[in-house]
């Protein structure tokens, strides 16, 4: 369970490595509703992963019921982790309307639902967080369905821990975010994808 343990801390680490949509929604959702909004949609997107990770465990699960093909869908899913890490390394592009403007609070307390739902569809109808799901399942298909469970709830933990930081100290990132930072963060979080899917292709072939 050790090892579960590790490798679901290394998938939620990668996770938060990652910079999208979601993460600079995080960001301008704490700063123009407050922590208490911010923590509300962090919560919907939770909501969406956790809900996306059983979608994607319930997928490769039935894959498992074809033992022969274990290894080709964990090869087909750590090669989808290298094209994935080339890609935030050396191709994802820096969107400078993404950087964050502050605006003044407009925050309700019947706004909360909403909030939760916003960060919810937002990253359930993003089609690439289902498929990084997805090659995450399948990147742990030999794994029994206890340690697969201990890899999942770390991950997401690991993920929900980091998204409510970021609501708490949304002022300080948000001075962070230059050009120059967002793609070195790209091409570490790039990097991480290359090196995870190779390991996960060399513990195959050994």
């Amino acid at each position: 369970m050790i090892e579960a343990f590790i490798k679901g801390a290394s998938m939620g680490l990668i996770l938060c490595l990652a910079v999208g949509p979601v993460f600079f929604s995080v960001i301008k959702h704490s700063i123009n509703v407050g922590h208490r909004g911010g923590l509300a949609f962090v919560l919907g997107v939770s909501a969406s992963d956790t809900t996306l990770a059983f979608i994607s465990n319930f997928f490769s699960q039935f894959f498992i019921s074809l033992s022969s093909q274990k290894v080709a869908i964990s090869i087909i899913g750590s090669t989808f982790l290298i094209v994935l890490g080339i890609y935030y390394a050396f191709f994802k592009k820096i969107r400078i309307r993404d950087r964050i403007k502050r605006t003044p609070p407009v925050f309700r307390k019947r706004d909360y639902l909403q909030l939760f739902l916003s960060g919810f569809f937002l990253n359930t109808l993003n089609p690439g967080i289902f498929l990084v799901w997805l090659t995450a399942s399948s990147s742990v298909i030999t794994h029994t369905i206890n340690e697969r469970i201990v890899i999942f709830v770390t991950a997401l933990a690991i993920v929900l821990a980091t998204d409510i930081v970021k609501v708490m100290l949304a002022n300080k990132i948000r001075t962070r975010l230059t050009p120059r930072n967002i793609h070195l963060m790209n091409r570490v979080n790039g990097f991480v994808l290359i090196s995870f899917g190779i390991a996960l292709i060399i513990r195959l072939a050994i």
